[in-house]
């Protein structure tokens, strides 16, 4: 796992563990599992026209926030990214 991806992780996580008043993470938690899934669900959709438009930077920057709202639906769950990396290597042995 990089850096970044673990940092953001842990700040997730403590965001969960730690409500911060004016927090967005936080605020998500609070919303509830389908809001979660459903910011997941709005921010994929974003990549895929993204991508579709050819533009990089745009592309990247759905992409990176896919995986955010993607790590925030495993916290809620009491998943890491690590299961998805155990799930990755299970199946690419």
């Amino acid at each position: 796992m990089s850096d970044v991806l673990q940092s953001l992780q842990t700040t997730i996580q403590d965001r969960r563990d730690h409500p911060r008043e004016g927090s967005y993470t936080c605020r998500l938690f609070g919303e509830g599992r389908m809001r979660i899934l459903q910011k997941v669900g709005e921010e994929a959709v974003e990549v895929v026209l993204a991508g579709a438009a050819q533009d990089d930077s745009q592309f990247l920057y759905e992409s990176a926030d896919l995986i955010y709202h993607l790590l925030v639906a495993l916290a809620e769950r009491g998943l890491r990214w690590e299961d998805i990396e155990a799930e990755l290597q299970r199946r690419f042995r």
